[in-house]
């Protein structure tokens, strides 16, 4: 085959190619690329006349536009939730308030929260003292001494 014989065939089966292609690889790129190839065999079966130039250019254009319109129009954007912590889990016990267990030395120690054990940062303190939850660094949890 030669690119003088481009059919809609062709176009139409690179299409569902790039259409599955986007089973395996999903991002939502392909599909849109698929749709254009689909759009180039629509057009070409009804033009079969169309010189293969002008349908890999009309597929090209097609695509980008696709693209563009994808991007400005249909992509995800992240929208407010009434749980903004939800997966930032060290944010969640800001301002709370714990005992120590263990003293702080050198700035650093464990706090139990809940069911689990966190790594603490601040000044030093001893056993039993409050501390709280002023920020996070990572998996560290920041923390003020109370007295």
């Amino acid at each position: 085959m030669t690119l003088e014989e481009l059919g809609h065939w062709h176009w139409w089966i690179l299409a569902a190619a790039l259409i599955i292609l986007e089973v395996f690889a999903p991002g939502a790129f392909f599909l849109w690329l698929g749709l254009a190839a689909g759009v180039v065999g629509g057009i070409v079966y009804f033009a079969p006349s169309i010189e293969w130039e002008f349908q890999v250019l009309l597929f090209s254009v097609l695509s980008v536009i696709s693209i563009i319109v994808w991007r400005k129009f249909f992509r995800q954007t992240a929208s407010d939730t009434d749980q903004p912590n939800l997966n930032r889990r060290g944010e969640q016990y800001v301002g709370r308030v714990f005992t120590l267990d263990e003293p702080m030395v050198d700035g650093m120690g464990k706090i139990r929260v809940d069911d689990s054990t966190w790594k603490i940062r601040g000044e030093s303190c001893p056993v039993g003292t409050q501390v709280e939850v002023t920020g996070t660094s990572g998996t560290i949890l920041e923390v003020i001494c109370k007295e």
